[in-house]
């Protein structure tokens, strides 16, 4: 992490010629279990890992903001006074960019004046890989969002950061995304993992005693990518909407397993199917945090198998290389696998006992290199610290 801070402070004076007022840092995340149930106003508990995204800022004399990333070669810059809703549309500012400047336009929104505030210089470089399915996308907004609204002292509360962060990647980058990513990385704490309400967006912070089950996470990089703009993640929340609909339900939050009968009478297959996933992955959550702080870590494997099946049979999320990680993990140590965040590509995660995880790491190596699947990225990860200022 000093090292990542030291090259954002570095790469900050060369692209801009000068020292930064501060540096700010946000991580990604794992999520545990509850995948495609937070835009359907469900239960998640995900957890911040210890890779982060850095920005380095300080302020202009005037209204312009620019902003570069180590990942980007381009610098880009914008008045303060153009960032519009038509300027914001995807595919209008292209790439990177639009995380940033639609999370300038989103503190806007929900009550910053852009029009009393400067302009700013913002560098950003990160160690959470984009497309891997551990929400890069939310460590780049929340930390830019807190950098904005430290610098911009605008008193907002960290709820409020994670709002601006989802209407910034729901407007500017066109991701039909829920909240979780972006709580996540905002409350995160050492040990524990958010446990979100993402309909009363109550915030639990539940201790996940891997230390003390002497278990890690390990987390399978595919080397896949996802792209959550793309039309995969938009079909599976329309067609939670349309459940939703057809069953007269706000959400299928409001759909509980003993009514699932009723709703296959009801559904098309497809559509029933997707349904039953975010019904039963709710409950998984719930059964996960009860199992967790009843008898602890060790004991919530199975839970994490069956979310990874409902992913994959129900949900129609995962794919050949997820899957042969999940079943490989499975046989080589783990007490439970299963993909881990959109889909359609990116992660999948391992709870494994510590003495095994060597086992496991070259047990998929080659199992990836049997079936013709490039090299895996292969990391244990630790539920960290959320958002801050770092100097």
């Amino acid at each position: 992490m000093s090292d990542l801070r030291d090259d954002a402070r570095a790469s900050f004076a060369e692209v801009f010629g000068a020292t930064p007022d501060g540096l700010w840092s946000a991580p990604g995340r794992v999520n545990l279990i509850g995948e495609h149930t937070d835009y359907n106003d469900g239960f998640v508990l995900p957890f911040a890992i210890d890779r982060r995204t850095v920005v380095a800022l300080t302020v202009r004399d005037d209204r312009m903001l620019r902003v570069a990333s180590a990942h980007a070669g381009e610098l880009v810059e914008i008045d303060l006074a153009t960032l519009t809703p038509e300027r914001l549309a995807p595919g209008r500012l292209g790439g990177w960019a639009a995380y940033p400047l639609g999370v300038a336009w989103a503190l806007g929104q929900l009550g910053a004046d852009l029009g009393a505030v400067p302009g700013v210089d913002l560098y950003v470089d990160s160690d959470v890989s984009v497309g891997s399915g551990l929400s890069s996308s939310a460590a780049l907004e929340c930390s830019v969002a807190l950098a904005l609204a430290d610098t911009w002292r605008l008193g907002f509360d960290r709820l409020t950061l994670a709002k601006a962060g989802r209407l910034a990647e729901n407007t500017a980058v066109g991701a039909p995304t829920g909240i979780m990513d972006q709580v996540a990385s905002l409350f995160g704490e050492s040990g524990a993992g958010v446990f979100l309400d993402c309909r009363s967006l109550d915030i639990q912070q539940v201790d996940l005693g891997l230390a003390d089950a002497a278990l890690e996470v390990v987390v399978i990089v595919t080397e896949t990518r996802h792209d959550l703009a793309s039309g995969g993640y938009a079909d599976r929340k329309a067609s939670c909407e349309l459940a939703a609909r057809t069953l007269g339900l706000d959400s299928l939050r409001d759909l509980t397993i003993d009514a699932l009968p009723r709703a296959k009478a009801l559904l098309d297959d497809t559509t029933f199917h997707r349904a039953r996933h975010v019904v039963t992955e709710n409950q998984r959550v719930l059964d996960t945090v009860r199992t967790l702080r009843e008898q602890g870590a060790g004991a919530i494997g199975d839970l994490l198998d069956a979310s990874h099946r409902s992913m994959r049979d129900d949900f129609d999320i995962s794919t050949p290389e997820l899957d042969l990680a999940v079943e490989t993990a499975l046989a080589n140590g783990a007490i439970g696998a299963r993909m881990t965040g959109g889909g359609f590509g990116g992660a999948a995660i391992a709870l494994v006992p510590q003495q095994h995880e060597s086992l496991l790491r070259v047990a998929i190596d080659g199992a990836f290199a049997e079936h013709g699947f490039g090299q895996p990225d292969i990391f244990r990860v630790t539920a960290s610290v959320g958002a801050r200022r770092d100097a």
